[in-house]
């Protein structure tokens, strides 16, 4: 870890540079506090200032999103695009169309792209976008209207070899598909400049299930190094929507039991497993009824504790698959002591930097969202990868080539975290890896 002092100097610098964006600060510091120590043995990094430059986004895009609600009042949002780095490729990374959405979550989590994608062993860039908009309540025939006047301001700013957005919290099929006919009236143009598009008109197989999927495949790999598996073990999973349904799907491919699954109002306890019927009425209930996880304790008869999370439930396994921060130091420290030996992150930074650090010394394996979530993003390189072939490749291909990259994540994570004691820190063995490709792509392009 980086000498405090150091840390110091350079979190103020960042932190003057943008004020009042807490989650930016903690996402830097947490990458800083690993890859400065790297940085301090190899000079070359240090003399063009590379981590200095990676945190200062490349270009930052805020614009107005006008549109008219069914009452026929205008509403106005706010709409942003980071476009954090493009030394190995396009900006890649989604939208969010969420009411918390503001400069320094988006900053954040456009920081996390850069090393999450360069991780992927794919050529892409990072970058993040998306509006304060809530499309929760709202018609299909709002949500279209907001979209299209999303995209007619965005639409400028992206392309194909540019910067390519894909889904994400509040963004589905739904917005995909609006955004994407949208880009395609403005551009007169059929390309692959979005993802997460429906398999008919240029999507990929998988892409849905990737985060949830390669979220368990990094575990699965994690687990090898202490030669065991997923087979057998409790899982506590958090949040209920994408990541966690897929998630669920594939431990329970793979012989564990998920007994947890949450929303923002709390979650259920189901001791008996969520099994594959039942994950057809979570998916329903949360996909198409848009209702709450609540139900499912009423359904099953089950264990329901409103307002909390699911933290306090003995597993072997964690899989936080909900939002940022959802893990705090207390939690932490209650999951260890129920014997809790993995986490494997599927949300974006869901744990504190506290709960990171007993994760850490308690030297459990520990997964963090920029290796173990890479899934869903690497799957959206596969799929520009199939547009500009203009050829699809069958669901068995695209989840083996997923495999595969969750592997070699793995695998960069192993060598660059190992310790003297034979302890791999995959967060440290994360941050140097993503940095180290993207670091050396910038001092191949100059001051730039």
């Amino acid at each position: 870890m980086a000498n405090e002092q150091l840390l110091n100097d350079f979190m103020a610098k960042v932190i003057a540079r943008n004020p009042n964006e807490a989650e930016f600060h903690q996402a830097v510091e947490e990458v800083a506090m690993t890859v400065l120590p790297f940085i301090e043995e190899n000079p070359k990094y240090k003399a063009a200032k590379v981590l200095e430059r990676m945190t200062e986004p490349e270009r930052v895009i805020l614009f107005r999103v006008p549109w008219v609600d069914d009452k026929g009042e205008i509403q106005i949002n706010k709409g942003y695009r980071i476009e954090m780095n493009s030394a190995i490729g396009p900006y890649k990374g989604g939208l969010r169309f969420h009411p918390t959405v503001n400069l320094g979550i988006l900053k954040f989590l456009a920081f996390e792209q850069v090393l999450k994608n360069s991780l992927t062993t794919l050529p892409m860039g990072g970058g993040k976008g998306g509006s304060d908009f809530d499309p929760k309540g709202k018609s299909d025939a709002e949500v279209m209207r907001f979209t299209q006047s999303f995209m007619s301001e965005l639409f400028r700013h992206i392309g194909p070899n540019t910067d390519v957005p894909a889904g994400d919290i509040g963004v589905g099929g739904r917005e995909i598909g609006f955004m994407f006919g949208q880009y395609k009236r403005l551009r007169n143009e059929f390309t692959g400049v979005l993802t997460g598009k429906g398999i008919e008109w240029g999507g990929s197989l998988i892409r849905p299930e990737a985060t949830g999927y390669g979220q368990v495949y990094f575990a699965e790999e994690m687990l090898k190094t202490r030669g065991d598996s997923l087979k057998g073990k409790i899982c506590t999973v958090s949040g209920s929507g994408n990541v966690a349904q897929y998630a669920t799907e594939k431990v329970t491919e793979l012989g564990g039991k998920v007994v947890t699954l949450s929303d923002s109002a709390g979650f259920i306890y189901d001791p008996e497993g969520v099994d594959a019927e039942k994950l057809a009425f979570v998916m329903y209930l949360k996909n198409e009824k848009r209702g709450r996880i609540k139900e499912y304790a009423e359904k099953y008869g089950c264990e329901y504790h409103e307002g909390q999370r699911p933290w306090g439930i003995k597993c072997d396994v964690a899989l936080p698959s909900a939002t940022q921060n959802e893990v705090n130091e207390e939690e932490a420290k209650t999951l260890i002591a129920n014997g809790c030996f993995v986490v494997s992150e599927g949300a974006n930074m869901p744990s504190t930097p506290d709960a990171i650090n007993v994760y850490i010394e308690n030297k459990i394996l520990y997964g963090p969202a920029k290796a173990a979530n890479a899934g869903g993003v690497a799957v959206s390189g596969l799929e520009m990868s199939q547009n500009s072939m203009r050829y699809g490749w069958s669901r068995e291909e695209v989840d083996t080539k997923l495999r595969n990259i969750m592997i070699d994540i793995h695998d960069n994570c192993v060598k660059y975290g190992t310790e003297k004691d034979g302890y791999i820190n995959h967060m440290v063995g994360a941050n140097i890896a993503g940095f180290v490709k993207v670091a050396d792509a910038m001092l191949a392009q100059g001051i730039v």
